[in-house]
Formats: structure tokens, sequence, C-alpha cells
């Protein structure tokens, strides 16, 4: 970005967006400080034994918020990461679970490491001695404090912190509940992976349910058939994009990643594009796309549906006007700077907001860790029950009609529900009541007009009677 113009940091940018729900709810400064606050950060340095020579490592977690416990929000690992994006990234947790309902307070942890410098061992060496940081100074606990992946981190990391805070606490027996995203083999939850992304495809899923909302972003009809470019086939870009392709006939015109982008405009097969990264670690010399060196120059690319799914602070004052995106789905937090959410406001885009667009992976954290809680996995005492049901059910459908039902319907009609389906039909819950419950904010107030002011208000409200509820203030 150019020095010329100058925009707010990412915590600044949260807090002007958070300022200007606040403003439009006409709530009490004191109640809105309070709200705002950060409720605490640590930070660590420790030293770890790596070739033979110490390195010392720097680490944050911030609690932003524990008007409801435990505090949630992933730990990244990036050679970019400080003490403002942890803070900001902790706000937006706070508010993030509150608009999906998943009572949790807002958290988030950073490692100040290229992860891609180490090797396996190394890496688990660093990561047990920064849990053992987070367990000492309180920052790290199934009743208090629970990380997930992010950035540079996933289940193999999860796993590590769970089984050192175990070694440290042998007697908690709730101790696997020290952090989600885990290993379905080490009390993980099925469909966690897939979480983010699945919760995006639901929230657009969601969106065009709502004809009058698809009018607004100048569209009409289904998802079949709409025009996507997607930022970033990290975790949650490829499973959106792999979803949104696949089950909803969209079209994935276009795939920007560090080493350029991919363009196609009768659309690129997510899961053949995948696997030529996995085999050559790059996108470069896919067969089925014309390849442009300058990845954020396709942000720009006409399209019906834009999805940052990569890092803050990419759509900014510089870019913004030049987007011709109709809806703007925020899959990473923060993509969009808050002088570009206004340029794009006025400019009619409509942008489903990371506060609400991302929180499947907080959603489908928040049904692991109360699995680990109670020590069951989900469907254990019901799936045989709805199967007898089902096959009872195809029985009497068949006395009545005195026809045979086909092998196929009568297995639907038979088939118990296991985890997997529980999760996905939880998290797609959890997407349609938050979006109608934005959407309800917007069609009430008459000085509310963009979704993210929508989302923002409704999270506050909540978050404020929550504090009012227990004699905060």
């Amino acid at each position: 970005m150019s020095q010329l113009i100058k925009e707010p940091t990412f915590r600044e940018s949260v807090n002007l967006m958070v300022d200007r729900a606040i403003t439009a709810m006409d709530l009490d400064p004191g109640i809105a400080t309070a709200i705002k606050s950060c409720n605490a950060v640590l930070q660590v340095q420790f030293p770890v034994k790596i070739r033979g020579k110490i390195e010392v490592f720097t680490g944050w977690r911030a609690v932003h918020s524990t008007h409801r416990l435990p505090s949630k929000g992933g730990i990244r690992y990036a050679p970019y990461a400080d003490q403002d994006e942890v803070e900001a990234l902790a706000a937006l947790m706070t508010y993030k679970c509150a608009i999906v309902d998943v009572p949790f307070g807002g958290s988030k942890g950073a490692l100040l490491i290229d992860p891609a410098l180490y090797e396996r061992d190394e890496l688990e060496k660093i990561t047990r001695r920064f849990t053992l940081e987070l367990v000492r100074k309180g920052f790290l606990s199934p009743s208090t404090n629970v990380p997930a992946p992010d950035i540079g981190t996933g289940q193999r990391e999860m796993a590590w912190i769970a089984d050192t805070y175990k070694h440290l606490y042998p007697e908690d027996i709730n101790y696997v509940a020290c952090v989600t995203g885990k290993p379905v083999q080490h009390g993980g939850i099925a469909g966690r992976i897939e979480a983010t992304g699945r919760g995006i495809q639901y929230a657009i899923q969601e969106f065009f349910r709502h004809p009058d909302d698809v009018k607004l972003a100048n569209m009409s009809g289904s998802l079949e058939g709409k025009h996507i470019i997607v930022q970033g086939l990290g975790n949650v870009g490829y499973h959106a994009a792999k979803f949104l392709s696949e089950e909803d006939g969209a079209i994935i015109t276009a795939v920007l990643e560090r080493d350029g982008a991919l363009i196609n405009d009768n659309g690129i097969d997510i899961e053949d594009l995948h696997q030529h990264i996995i085999d050559h670690g790059t996108i470069k010399n896919f067969p089925a796309a014309v390849f442009e060196e300058n990845a954020l120059a396709v942000l720009e690319k006409d399209c019906d549906i834009l999805i940052p799914a990569a890092l803050e602070s990419q759509i900014t004052l510089e870019n913004a006007d030049a987007i011709k995106a109709r809806l703007i789905v925020e899959a990473a937090n923060g993509p969009v700077t808050y002088g570009a959410d206004e340029i794009l406001n006025k400019k009619g885009i409509i942008i489903i907001p990371d506060a609400y667009a991302n929180a499947g992976g907080v959603t489908v954290s928040y049904f692991e860790w109360i699995r680990n809680i109670s020590h069951m996995r989900f469907g254990r005492m019901s799936r045989r029950h709805s199967e007898i049901q089902g096959t009872h059910m195809s029985d009497v459908l068949e006395l009545m009609t005195g026809e045979k039902i086909s092998d196929v319907h009568r297995s639907k009609l038979t088939r118990g529900a296991d985890e997997l389906d529980l999760v996905r039909s939880g998290l797609d819950d959890t997407m349609r009541n938050a979006y109608q419950d934005i959407r309800q904010v917007m069609l009430t107030r008459d000085n509310v007009h963009d979704l993210r002011t929508a989302a923002y208000v409704a999270s506050i409200e909540k978050i404020a009677r929550s504090y009012l509820d227990v004699g905060i203030f």
C-alpha cells in the first residue's frame, strides 16, 4: 500500500466499525467503553534450543471479554503477528460469539514465527513450551480460556497443546476441552476442519433465501451459475469454494494466491486445483486456467460474489473503488478496511461481514467443547432409536400403500443421524438464525443501512444485556 494513503490499523478499523454501531444504538458511553475494552493481554518470551542454538520466541494471548466463560479464540503462527492484531482478533471473537449465540467470551493468541522454517519435532517443542507459558499465566484452561487452530496451526498443534495441559493437570477430567480443533481420535469432532468454509456456504445460502436482499445486491435467482472469485485457497477458502461449486452449482471463475491468480470464466475445478497445489506447492502451471502474476488486480475483476479468505486489509482505500463484485463475503478476518467499507457501501456493494460470515469455526468449536465436557459423542444415545422409528415408518407406509418402498428411499428413511449430520445441522441452523437476527436489525432500525453495522448492533445488544443482567454496571 502507498504510504500517501493513511488507513487505521486493523484494531482501529474494528473499533471504528463498532463505534458506528454504537452510534446507531445510542448506547450509554460508559457501557460502550466497557464493552470495547480489552480485558487482559499477555506477552511471553521464552527460549527454546533449536539445532544447537537458543532461540527466543515471542507470543501473545489477549482476552477481550469474560462476560461469558470460557473465552474463545484461535492461536496463529505467523511471521507478521503482533499485539495490535491479536487484540483486534480477540475483539472480533467477542462480537462473533454473540452474533451466533455461542456462550463464549472473545480471546486470541499468536506466536511470532514462520512455521515453514522449522521441522515437525521443532514445532512440537516450541508449541509445548508456549503452552506451558500460557497455562502458568492462567491463559489456557477448559473453564476460562480455550484456543483453537488459526493461520499456521491445525489439528496437530491442538493435539500437542491438549497433551501438554493433560500432563500439567492430570487430575482434570475435562483436560481434553482445554482446546478445540483437535483430531477426531483425540477428542475432536467430525466436521471441525471444514467448519468455517461450510459456515461461509450456509451464510451465502441463507442470503439467497431472501429475494429482497439478493435484489439489493443487483442479482436475482439462486446461487446456481453465480460467478465467484475466491482469494486464498487455504482451509477456509478451499472448503467454501468446493462446497459452493460442487453442491450449489456456483462457478469459481478466479482463485487468488500469494504467488499469483488463476482465471477461467468457464469455471475452475477446485478439487483438481487443490491436488495441483499439493503436488507442486504452487498454483502456477495449472493447465485449466490462465495464470495472472498480479493477484491483487484480480480482486477487481467483475463477478457476482467475491470471497476474500486470506488475510486482513486486502480491500483498502486504494482498490475499493475498483471492486466490481456485487456481494462480498468476508471469509477472512478484517479483509476490508474501515475506509474501504465506507466506499463499498456507497457503491451499493453488499458485504456479509466477517463477524458473522466466518463464525462457522467457533460454532463447531463450541459443539466440540460441549462434546468434551459431556464426555459423549453426539448421536450416541439417539441414532439407533431414530433408525428403529424410520424402519417402523417405512413398514407402515408399505402397509398403507400396498407398495414396496425402494431400497434407496428405505435407506434414507431408516438412517439415523451420526455426529457429522448433527454438527452440520447445528451449524446450518446457527448461521440461518444469526442472519435472520442481523436482517431484523436492518428492517427495524432506520439508521442501520448495512449488514456489518446490523451485525454489530445485534451483538452489542446481547453483550450489554449480559453485563446488565449480572449487575456489572
